[in-house]
């Protein structure tokens, strides 16, 4: 009983500790004050993009995983939730050297279209979804290899067409799954530093997202970054006590 009291105080009194320190008294004007109003809507802007783009790509890519047969299937698997576990400051060099101006792709995407993503907003929805993308991934992939695959069969003995029986059958179907893993994939875009920092820098306004603000404010105005810091936790709750039907009940 012991070690368990010692685990749950070893992680809940960090964060007591954090919102006793937080000027509530000055909240709401500090976050009205331009440089964290700033790095607020940039951060909310750019998780969202990079979710969309992670919805775009994840939700087919997570279809192909559960439904494709393809060879070497549980490696491509394993590559594609390596971004999980992978220090978020290697993606984004990773990404430098990929997509750079002089990168494997950004040399091309420099000389042909004028484009420079590294050091930009783009940039920063760019390494915000390669680093969140697989938690969409391994949620909408659990939905569908939970979902009962008659239904498919049964649409596509009826005359349907596979974009026809995804879109009216397997998708609801598997809602609540994708919205579980939409909902992690925008908080951990949002909360997303290593591999922004690394990526896209750190330019105000331009790149300069709540994480980043929180670690610069450390130096500089202690107060401004445990606001942000305040925001960011929150966020966390708010994921939680979204998801807390699908994963605390469902577990219980």
């Amino acid at each position: 009983m012991l070690p368990a009291v010692l685990g749950l105080a070893f992680l809940l009194i960090p964060l007591a500790g954090l919102l006793t320190r937080a000027p509530w008294d000055t909240l709401a004007g500090e976050l009205l004050s331009p440089r964290i109003g700033q790095a607020l809507r940039l951060s909310l802007v750019c998780a969202t993009l990079a979710t969309l783009l992670c919805l775009v790509l994840g939700v087919p890519l997570a279809w192909l995983l559960a439904r494709g047969n393809l060879p070497g299937q549980g490696l491509l698997r394993a590559l594609i939730t390596v971004p999980l576990v992978l220090p978020p400051v290697v993606g984004g060099v990773a990404l430098l050297f990929v997509l750079g101006r002089r990168g494997l792709i950004g040399q091309y995407l420099h000389a042909w279209f004028g484009v420079s993503l590294p050091f930009t907003t783009a940039g920063v929805v760019i390494a915000e979804a390669f680093v969140a993308m697989p938690f969409l991934v391994v949620s909408v992939e659990g939905a569908l290899r939970a979902a009962d695959p008659r239904y498919e069969e049964a649409a596509a003995t009826l005359g349907a067409s596979r974009w026809l029986t995804f879109r009216r059958v397997t998708l609801p179907s598997v809602l609540p799954g994708v919205v579980a893993g939409t909902v992690l994939c925008w908080a951990r875009a949002l909360g997303e530093f290593g591999a922004t920092i690394t990526f896209a820098g750190n330019f105000p306004g331009t790149t300069t997202t709540m994480p980043l603000a929180v670690y610069l404010a450390l130096e500089t105005d202690p107060d401004a970054a445990i606001v942000l810091s305040v925001v960011l936790l929150i966020v966390s709750v708010g994921v939680l006590a979204a998801l807390r039907d699908r994963w605390i009940r469902g577990g219980a």
